[in-house]
């Protein structure tokens, strides 16, 4: 087993660094639900985000990234008023303006996962840290 960094500590942290934190991923739906719930992260916990992932996925369409990007004020004001998600409107208007740029780099490059490892040519960079002062 792999050393196990500090900040997972609750089993949903845990269960998320073991089985998915640094893994490759190669599934334009799974990035851009990282990119969202990244966004949703800014200034709280992974923890609460990882706590709501489910009603994410439910309330955004299981990060269909076409039916995102066409959200309209009436689906705004719903996302906004959905007790189970974070509610902050900029969050959400940028999560559909993510959606929109996001479907652009799909139409350019075939799909994001080839955009986005093509930054480090395909390859996972393995860092070699030893503490987390590295």
């Amino acid at each position: 087993m792999n050393p196990r960094c500090d900040w997972a500590k609750e089993q949903i942290e845990i269960d998320y660094h073991d089985n998915e934190w640094g893994v490759p991923l190669h599934n334009d739906r799974k990035l851009f639900e990282f990119l969202v719930l990244e966004g949703m992260q800014a200034g709280l916990s992974w923890r609460i985000i990882l706590n709501k992932r489910q009603d994410f996925r439910k309330a955004f369409d299981n990060f269909q990234v076409e039916q995102i990007a066409n959200y309209d004020i009436v689906k705004i004001n719903e996302l906004c008023s959905n007790p189970f998600i974070i509610r902050n409107k900029k969050k959400i208007e940028t999560t559909i303006s993510n959606a929109n740029a996001f479907v652009r780099i799909q139409k350019e490059f075939g799909s994001f996962d080839t955009y986005i490892w093509n930054f480090v040519r395909y390859k996972p960079i393995q860092n070699s840290w030893k503490t987390y002062k590295d």
